[in-house]
């Protein structure tokens, strides 16, 4: 059939107007449906060692909330219910709880507060903390009764076993000392070591004490395209962006996170509340 110049261009601009849709909706669920939409990532984490009432021990961690603008507080209110509906054993907070403003730790904090579980909730802070203000971030957390942990370790009792924690001060912009807070804690215990920047695993854990690093920061990279993963990523959270990882004799697991930092766009990779079971190699 022959086209016509009239019939070519009906064809156009309706190829044009579908293109513009397509290109609309893609927006619109970049910007406003998956960054809403909380993904609970699961995973089991073999310890070479671990006493057996650690044997299925539940750990749930939250990142990078980055309220204001572009994170709500209702989506950090979904994420807390659903990280209280998973019964953890222990939370841990690992950073970036503001974007912009420090004050904005304020209205935040007393909703992180209402997280609930067996041993307790800790905390450190991010780049972006120290980048509005770490002082600041540091006050709204503990006048909210949560615990920050900075540069210092402690060991807790799980029944009839001990469990290390250590938290540093953010890698990139803070004054990490992991030294420091590692020293404290006894040589025959598993170390779960918080420390915002991922990508700083492989000198943390050639220290065979810490046998996790929990870590945020990357957001996953906030886009990841099929066959060629993140497209764009942040200083220090290139190499471990998303998941667990294997280094030295233990791991790193880094999360999504809840917020995002401009653009302020997710695509396949959602905001993730993680649970990680710890087992026995």
């Amino acid at each position: 059939m022959k086209l016509t110049r009239r019939g070519f261009l009906k064809v156009g601009s309706a190829a044009a107007v579908g293109t513009a849709v397509t290109v609309a909706a893609g927006y619109s669920y970049a910007t406003h449906i998956e960054p809403e939409r909380l993904v609970v990532e699961s995973v089991h984490v073999p310890i070479k060692g671990l006493h057996s009432a650690l044997d299925g021990f539940v750990i749930v961690q939250l990142s990078d909330f980055h309220l204001h603008p572009y994170t709500p507080l209702a989506l950090v209110k979904d994420a807390v219910s659903v990280a209280n509906s998973l019964q953890p054993d222990i939370l841990f907070l690992t950073g970036d709880y503001v974007l912009e403003t420090a004050d904005a730790i304020f209205e935040l904090a007393p909703v992180l507060a209402t997280l609930n579980a067996r041993y307790g909730l800790f905390t450190i802070l991010g780049n972006h903390d120290h980048w509005t203000d770490a002082g600041v971030v540091r006050t709204g957390l503990r006048e909210s009764q949560l615990t920050v942990l900075h540069n210092e370790g402690l060991s807790l009792n799980v029944g009839k076993a001990r469990l290390s924690i250590a938290g540093l001060d953010d890698c990139w912009s803070g004054q990490p000392d992991v030294a420091a807070a590692l020293t404290t804690l006894p040589a025959d215990t598993p170390i779960i070591l918080l420390a915002h920047e991922p990508d700083f695993a492989d000198a943390y854990l050639a220290d065979g004490r810490v046998t996790l690093q929990l870590s945020g920061h990357s957001h996953g990279g906030q886009v990841r395209l099929p066959g060629h993963g993140p497209l764009i990523l942040p200083r220090y959270g290139q190499k471990y962006h998303n998941g667990l990882y294997p280094v030295h004799q233990g791991w790193v697991y880094t999360s999504r996170g809840i917020g995002v930092v401009g653009p302020p766009v997710r695509v396949n990779c959602p905001p993730e509340i993680s649970k990680i079971t710890l087992v026995r190699a």
